[in-house]
């Protein structure tokens, strides 16, 4: 081989070589970070079109580790010294107690946290909401025409007799849809969050009858309404155009005597390996860019006011949201949260027995 052609075969297999390198350094540089959340519509839309923009500008790699916020929260609590994921998403109420468990590291003090709804901003820099919702009343739309019956307008619709055995409730103790409707119901029976015997004393003479089956969760909802077992149930906005758009005849209606505010909050878990990295996961998920895209693509409803929405229908989705928060009403989480253990024992024995 002549003299030319041996430099030649030594710069390419350097520069190859070079490059091998770097490609190694690259990809042992690159960062897995972990946020437990829920899983399905949220979890897609968030992996494909939220994290990416993260991912490229931190050089990482965010991973999801599903389950409900009972799921997360439990998983956090019993390896809290060194906790499986670096950063949740929990509704507001669970969100709230992992706080009081020291589950939670402040947040970064980022201008953003500033452009978010007031109630978005929580336990004093603790959690932060990452989105708004409200539970309010699902129903049949399918059923209600064909039935020729007018949209719900209150919470008291479901001890309506002619829905005998067509309510779907969820169960207080595993859902916050359930734990919202009945602590509706209890507060028009007079009560409060600090006083249910006036929802215990009355549930099973009014809504209790017409109830066709208590539930875990959600997930049943889509089959029982397309099978015509279920015409009312309490559910979120964002559900139901979830199941909307798959084709399942839903609606939602907001009730006159408010719906209740349901965030999905996000903190930086104590202890975990990545603080810095965390934080910043943390920060961006509350920002304009990351919240729009979950609004485009997941029905995310943003918690920070600066959002522009992309799309005209995101847009409306946004302005239906701004009117159904002027009558939304706020538990009293720390309340809730305490005595919550002592409903649920109640519940499971005198109303799903």
């Amino acid at each position: 081989m002549s003299p030319a052609r041996k430099t030649t075969a030594l710069f390419a297999l350097s520069a190859l070589t070079l490059a091998s390198v770097v490609h190694t350094q690259a990809q042992a540089q690159t960062r897995t970070i972990y946020i437990g959340m829920n899983g399905g519509v949220m979890e897609q839309s968030y992996t494909k079109y939220v994290f990416p923009a993260f991912e490229r500008i931190h050089n990482a790699k965010v991973v999801v580790v599903p389950g409900t916020s009972s799921d997360i929260l439990a998983k956090v609590q019993a390896s809290k010294e060194r906790p499986p994921v670096h950063v949740m998403f929990l509704d507001d109420g669970v969100m709230m107690r992992a706080v009081k468990l020291g589950l939670c590291q402040k947040m970064v003090n980022s201008p953003v946290l500033k452009d978010l709804y007031p109630s978005a901003r929580m336990a004093g820099g603790m959690a932060a909401g990452v989105n708004v919702g409200m539970t309010g009343i699902g129903y049949n739309k399918k059923m209600f025409d064909e039935k020729k019956w007018p949209a719900p307008t209150s919470w008291m619709d479901f001890a309506d007799p002619k829905f005998k055995g067509k309510v779907v409730f969820q169960s207080l103790p595993s859902s916050s849809f359930g734990l919202h409707g009945f602590l509706m119901f209890n507060r028009i029976q007079g009560g409060s969050e600090k006083n249910v015997d006036p929802g215990f004393s009355k549930w099973r003479s009014t809504i209790g009858p017409n109830v066709l089956e208590y539930i875990p969760s959600s997930a049943k909802l889509s089959e029982m309404v397309q099978t015509g077992e279920a015409a009312i149930f309490p559910l979120t906005p964002t559900s139901v155009a979830v199941q909307k758009a798959k084709g399942i005849p839903m609606e939602y209606a907001q009730p006159k005597e408010g719906s209740v505010l349901l965030m999905v909050a996000e903190c930086v878990t104590a202890n975990n390996d990545a603080p810095d990295l965390a934080q910043k996961l943390a920060e961006f998920l509350l920002t304009p860019q990351a919240q729009a895209a979950a609004l485009e693509f997941g029905n995310q409803i943003p918690s920070n006011l600066k959002t522009q929405a992309t799309t005209p229908a995101a847009a409306e989705t946004v302005k239906r949201f701004q009117a159904y928060m002027k009558t939304v009403v706020t538990l009293d989480w720390d309340a809730v949260n305490q005595l919550r253990p002592e409903w649920n024992s109640r519940w499971n024995k005198t109303i799903e027995r």
